[in-house]
């Protein structure tokens, strides 16, 4: 019965994670669109780095499984995968030394349009790419879009070589672009939510005497500053889950007003956003995606790994690590592609097993 009881939790808890909406997911998800739609004004956009985003390696097996089409077991072929990173920078830096907060894999269906999204935890153990064990948001930061899309083919077979980089900074001005989004705030969040505004205003280069503070509870509209504030707030009741609501409360608005805004509010959007993007796709390739744009649909939502623990890794510190490493990659594949007869490759197996031996000596 106990074990009956624990498998029940697991798979509510899974089937929780899986409808959770981050926020700066849903900022990249919404750039990737009114960017697709206003491909005129792709000038912006850094995407002179496609040459080595393609050196990332994918692993021999799985290039094997997706150049055998007439026995496509992992199915694999016909979707196109693409690595989102969100980064918290001071500088606009964009490339190695950033740090990455959001790290996620976008797979688009081809056949049907539909896209599904995977976070990868940024406080995971995995490899990073280079043999070295750490958490996945280091890969970036020490090697840029490459390493990370390094660390991604090899840790989850998977055979990406398209990227998407995104600020901090953009969140911001988007929702002051969109003049802004109605939130309840409750008298228990407006110190907190003040208290956020002073480091977010640092980090992206706002001035603290531009800072407008809360000053009452209730509905009332808040602007960029305070609404990134507002994600951001994780210390009341609720804590992170809490938190996620409040990221869910207020990208959906975004999402919302920006597909209903005129096309002069998008041109300031992209004035704002594009200069903020570091992309590996060309402007024939986004105008292609773009031709296709009103086809696609946003499907579910995940974060990897499925199944964890937290605790401290040695070096690599506090760490989200995979309760069995080589399942979580089966069941990733089984989220993005279905029912197929993917079987881990021996990079995985050999990293699943690294990651358990490390788990055992640290005590977790």
């Amino acid at each position: 019965m106990a074990s009956d009881s624990r498998k029940s939790r697991r798979k509510r808890k899974k089937r929780t994670m899986r409808r959770v909406i981050f926020a700066i997911e849903i900022l990249i998800v919404l750039f990737l669109v009114i960017a697709l739609y206003v491909v005129y004004r792709l000038d912006l956009a850094d995407t002179g780095n496609k040459e080595s985003v393609v050196k990332a390696k994918v692993n021999e097996e799985v290039q094997a499984q997706i150049d055998d089409v007439e026995n496509d077991d992992w199915r694999m072929d016909g979707y196109t995968n693409i690595a989102l990173f969100g980064v918290d920078s001071r500088d606009t830096n964009l490339g190695k030394g950033a740090r990455t907060d959001t790290i996620m894999v976008a797979s688009l269906n081809n056949r049907t349009g539909e896209v599904k999204l995977c976070s990868v935890f940024r406080d995971t153990y995995l490899n990073i790419g280079n043999d070295t064990y750490n958490k996945a948001n280091s890969a970036y930061s020490n090697g840029g879009p490459e390493q990370a899309i390094q660390m991604l083919n090899m840790n989850l077979d998977m055979d990406i070589d398209e990227y998407v980089t995104v600020g901090f900074k953009a969140l911001v001005d988007t929702i002051d672009d969109l003049g802004g989004v109605e939130v309840d705030i409750s008298e228990e969040e407006i110190h907190f939510l003040n208290d956020y505004q002073i480091g977010t205003a640092e980090a992206i280069g706002i001035k603290q005497s531009d800072i407008v503070n809360i000053e009452h509870s209730g509905m009332q509209t808040l602007n960029g500053l305070q609404a990134t504030s507002y994600c951001r707030i994780r210390y009341t009741k609720g804590d992170d889950f809490k938190r996620a609501e409040r990221q869910r409360t207020v990208l959906t608005q975004v999402a919302e007003k920006a597909m209903s805004s005129d096309i002069s509010t998008l041109n300031d959007i992209i004035d704002d956003i594009f200069p903020l993007c570091s992309t590996s796709f060309t402007k024939a390739e986004m105008v292609e995606y773009a031709s296709r744009v009103a086809t696609y649909s946003i499907g579910e939502q995940s974060g990897f790994p499925f199944e964890r623990v937290t605790g401290n890794m040695g070096k690599a510190g506090s760490s989200v690590v995979a309760d069995d490493f080589q399942q979580n990659v089966v069941e990733f594949h089984e989220f993005l592609f279905g029912d197929s007869e993917y079987t881990p490759s021996t990079t995985v197996q050999d990293i699943s097993a690294k990651i358990a031996a490390d788990r055992q000596k640290n005590g977790l």
